[in-house]
């Protein structure tokens, strides 16, 4: 799936603006972004469910536009905001959503069902938020699509069920399939994607590897010193921030490598060292609050 300056407006205020992306077969891709950061924006323009204002999407070969009806017969669509027939039973939608996909052999959503405890027997209506969302896997999951789009798929899971559809992405990926999946959940994206995108305010933050954005997080650092006096001056190194000093002790947030600082310490008699691994959820709420990349240059 390829977005090529993707971009879609509402009026006079912008929906989202210049997205590129290149998701290869066989990918789990993250896409991510606080609330109103555009991402089911852009999944609905990767389906074909709007139209864009500007630029274009590649789906499957396809364009969501002009093929639509053909393109999603081969995607399992589960959006953000599931809306079902109320007065229907689990069991009654999945045959009525059966029944127009023209699925007829059942076996491998009724395996889905058990996997993920779908509850069939009670009208939608009655079904609690993650019920109804078990619904909405299966429902996207069933025909095997060969492209998944999938906003907030684990919303109202509990942990099991987050990991048991971790394991599913895992299968569809390793089956072939494409899958772009948003979410705000940095922990649900970093067990499951292989590379992923920051939207913020309608605009591409970054795009990278799990691993290369664990990288570029800061990491936290505590050194201890022989010499009290030692602790001092060591946020002039480039990369490194302070977050606490006392006599002896120093706190620093260290982007980049930590060579530098650690020739430093070693100058000053260092007796002890903490290191605490990098943490993405700090990268991404720098992220989030200023708009900036990681080298400092505005993303807008």
């Amino acid at each position: 799936m390829s977005l090529n300056r993707l971009t879609k407006r509402f009026g006079e205020h912008r929906g989202i603006e210049d997205i590129n992306l290149q998701i290869c077969p066989g990918e789990v891709f993250g896409f991510l972004g606080p609330n109103g950061a555009g991402k089911s924006t852009t999944i609905r323009l990767a389906v074909g469910l709007t139209h864009p204002t500007a630029g274009s999407v590649r789906a499957l070969g396809m364009d969501p536009v002009r093929d639509g009806a053909r393109l999603r017969r081969d995607v399992g669509y589960l959006p953000g905001e599931l809306a079902l027939f109320a007065r229907l039973t689990g069991k009654e939608t999945l045959e009525r959503f059966c029944r127009a996909r023209g699925l007829t052999d059942t076996t491998y959503r009724d395996q889905l069902v058990e996997r993920f405890g779908a509850e069939l027997d009670r009208p939608v209506r009655m079904l609690s938020k993650g019920n109804r969302q078990k619904l909405g896997l299966v429902l996207a999951f069933m025909h095997r699509p060969r492209l998944l789009v999938l906003d907030e798929p684990t919303s109202g899971l509990d942990p099991l069920l987050q990991e048991e559809f971790t394991r599913l992405l895992a299968e569809s990926a390793a089956a072939g399939a494409t899958v772009f999946l948003s979410s705000h959940d940095l922990d649900e994206v970093q067990r499951a994607v292989q590379r992923l995108a920051i939207i913020r305010d309608g605009t591409m933050v970054t795009v990278d590897s799990v691993e290369g954005l664990r990288a570029r997080a800061p990491r936290t650092v505590e050194l201890r010193f022989a010499n009290p006096q030692d602790a001092y001056g060591l946020d002039h190194i480039p990369g490194v921030s302070l977050v606490q000093v006392d006599p002896g002790r120093v706190t620093l947030k260290v982007t980049g490598p930590l060579g530098p600082l650690l020739k430093e310490a070693a100058r000053r008699d260092v007796q002890d060292m903490t290191a605490t691994p990098s943490d993405l959820d700090e990268l991404f709420r720098t992220f989030y609050a200023d708009g900036r990349d990681d080298q400092g240059a505005d993303v807008h």
